[in-house]
């Protein structure tokens, strides 16, 4: 069975006018605001996360409850390439409620571009 959720944080957010962000929007249902623990990383004209076990690590995004969650993942992975792999992951939602969700991470951590504030549009 496919993941529900699916956090993003970087081009596929709302507002974003990459076609695969309409595609998101279309085929599913904004849940919210939400982070993960993890490191976010600047590669230019998008970003990418690896995860972390360090608390206070915190990507932050937007959670979407998928409407058809095979078909819509299969496109998005398709999109993410191959220097990303979908995982599942805790997401702690504004209500600081608890959600298991899918996300997409780096293969490979990169060696600089580090945004320690988790956020992708506010730079540190």
């Amino acid at each position: 069975m496919s993941p529900a959720y699916l956090f993003v944080y970087g081009t596929l957010r709302r507002g974003s006018p990459n076609r695969f962000a309409r595609l998101l929007a279309a085929q599913a249902r904004y849940a919210g605001a939400g982070r993960m623990l993890g490191r976010l990383y600047d590669l230019g004209n998008h970003p990418g996360a690896v995860p972390s076990k360090v608390q206070g690590e915190w990507v932050r995004g937007e959670v979407f409850l998928l409407k058809r969650p095979p078909a819509t993942l299969a496109a998005l992975d398709r999109y993410e390439g191959s220097e990303y792999e979908r995982k599942m992951v805790r997401v702690q939602l504004a209500s600081e409620t608890h959600i298991e969700a899918a996300a997409y991470f780096l293969k490979r951590e990169p060696t600089s571009g580090r945004i320690r504030s988790g956020e992708w549009n506010k730079h540190d």
